[in-house]
């Protein structure tokens, strides 16, 4: 590490109710090793204080979150498009 970079370090944010559905699995050949990419998305009850580039675990599996798709209209739930940690 060089002057001035901090190591990576996940902190708490808040413990939520979600509902998290696989939305796809794909294989492909990476550098000879086979990869595997599940996508999700996982529903939460409507907030404004998530963003991508967030980790949310759901037990033991962690999911990064590419987008955050809010329900403006009904302010009653926020998607989060995410990818499966491996």
């Amino acid at each position: 590490m060089g002057a001035g970079h901090l190591p990576e370090a996940w902190a708490d944010h808040a413990t939520l109710w979600a509902n998290v559905r696989h939305l796809s699995g794909s294989e492909s050949i990476r550098s000879d090793a086979e990869a595997s990419i599940v996508r999700a998305s996982i529903r939460v009850r409507f907030r404004t204080d998530l963003n991508a580039g967030m980790r949310v675990l759901v037990g033991a599996k962690g999911y990064d979150v590419t987008a955050v798709l809010p329900d403006l209209v009904g302010r009653q739930h926020v998607d989060l498009v995410a990818q499966l940690v491996e």
